[in-house]
């Protein structure tokens, strides 16, 4: 079994006034094999939980458990983890071969001919047979990924970590190799906690996603569960490409009301805010349609093809919105055009505390490959 727990995680830099607190009491729990992306923007204590699960940072407080031991106070080679690095880590005077093979020699007493079946067994999962013999100077940057990777692999560990291992690399390569070790990940079953500041990574690669920010644990739940259910404004913000609309409103009268604009709420809408009257509407830019008449009155600014679909930024006052609009939409710009939300599509967030106060009816359920 290859559980992992975070109990009440704490790590603060400093003491006194000057302390910073990285990681906020951080509670978690991964099943076996479970892939679980950490995700967030910069500084926001991701990489902190992930180096102290893997003991090169001491926790300030709480509790790591692996398999429903604790392995707070081990030594990292003592707790049954393999890591892969931002920056490949390498050493390069190795070769492929002495690199995947380093970790069995210092911390296996497996034999020579074990460890040498063992490296090319996961070379070729790899598809770098060939390149065992080079070093890494010799190597592009996806075939030092896919060395470090195997590194990780061929100690058949408990768990995996991944500190941004895609983010050094373009962004054609990164998009084959996350498809790659989505798969790698699923067939090998091995827990995994992986770190990125890409959403679109965490969306495409997690069974499940954990948000943070400022060292605290914002939401968890499946890809759809924060994109379609955030928990607050800023899951809502940080969750998608592009981002979510928001719009400052009041609730007047069972509407929203906005300078240029009233929108009525349905009954059980109106049960939902608990009688907060300063909100923030939220709708993701796939979710507004353009009206052919009436709805809320906009003006095209800019539009942006991408090829199937195009973003259209249109001023509704003095804010800004994003629409989703099929290819080859042709929109006269500073010329008025109506924009409809759908109300089951649309989100309210409390103003002053960003709590999602009403959220899109849109499916949350993970889609998966079926098997033969």
């Amino acid at each position: 079994m290859g559980t992992v727990e975070l109990r009440n995680l704490t790590k603060t830099f400093g003491s006194g006034e000057n302390a910073i607190v990285a990681v906020d009491d951080l509670s978690i729990q991964l099943e076996d094999g479970e892939f679980l992306v950490l995700v967030g923007p910069s500084g926001c204590g991701k990489s902190t939980t992930l180096r102290m699960t893997a003991g090169l940072e001491t926790a300030t407080a709480g509790d790591i458990r692996i398999d429903d031991t604790s392995v707070t106070d081990r030594e990292p080679r003592d707790r049954d983890i393999a890591m892969v690095f931002q920056n490949y880590a390498l050493y390069p005077h190795m070769t492929a071969r002495e690199n995947m093979s380093f970790g069995l020699k210092m911390n296996t007493d497996r034999s020579e001919t074990e460890i040498t079946e063992r490296v090319e067994e996961v070379a070729e999962i790899m598809g770098i047979e060939e390149l065992l013999g080079d070093e890494p100077s010799e190597l592009s940057g996806g075939q030092q990924q896919r060395v470090a990777l195997g590194r990780a692999i061929v100690r058949d560990p408990e768990v995996f970590l991944m500190d941004e291992p895609l983010s050094n690399l373009d962004a054609k390569l990164r998009t084959q190799m996350r498809t790659e070790l989505q798969a790698l990940q699923e067939d090998l079953e091995t827990t995994t906690i992986y770190v990125t500041h890409d959403q679109t990574e965490a969306m495409t690669m997690g069974d499940r996603i954990a948000v943070l920010d400022d060292g605290e644990l914002q939401q968890i739940g499946t890809p759809l569960e924060c994109y379609n259910r955030p928990a607050n404004r800023f899951v809502a913000g940080f969750i998608g490409s592009p981002s979510m609309n928001f719009i400052d409103v009041t609730l007047e009268d069972g509407a929203l009301v906005h300078p240029e604009f009233e929108y009525d709420l349905a009954e059980p809408t109106l049960e939902t805010l608990n009688g907060q009257t300063d909100l923030v509407l939220g709708v993701r830019p796939e979710d507004i349609e353009l009206a052919e008449t009436g709805g809320i009155e906009a003006s095209a600014q800019v539009i942006e093809p991408l090829g199937d679909f195009s973003h259209l930024h249109a001023s509704i006052g003095s804010d800004t919105v994003t629409v989703t609009v099929a290819a080859g939409t042709a929109v006269p710009r500073d010329e008025p055009l109506g924009l409809s939300l759908p109300e089951e599509r649309i989100h309210l967030f409390d103003r002053v505390s960003g709590a999602a106060l009403k959220n899109s009816d849109a499916p949350v359920e993970n889609v998966h490959l079926l098997t033969a």
